[in-house]
């Protein structure tokens, strides 16, 4: 039986495959609304994601520096949409 492994998309920049892996593994989502990254403040999501950096990186990137592009990412990402209203 034939398995295939899913490749994942060409990613152009350290910080747009950063963006990726963090997704991927949940530690950040897209706003519904408007499109903004958002942290989801999930400490197992972001384990997995550095994990993935460590054992993962792109050609190229050494395993520290593909977790400090995640720690860039993060660092540059807030909780909250600035566009949607605050919650009351």
């Amino acid at each position: 039986m034939l398995v295939t492994k899913e490749r994942r998309p060409a990613i152009r920049t350290v910080r747009g495959w950063a963006i990726a892996v963090l997704e991927e593994a949940g530690a950040i989502r897209e706003c519904e609304y408007h499109g903004w990254m958002q942290d989801r403040a999930d400490p197992h999501a972001r384990e997995r994601a550095f994990e993935i950096a460590r054992q993962d990186p792109p050609l190229g990137l050494s395993r520290g520096a593909a977790a400090g592009a995640m720690t860039e990412v993060l660092d540059s990402i807030g909780d909250t949409c600035p566009e949607c209203p605050p919650e009351v």
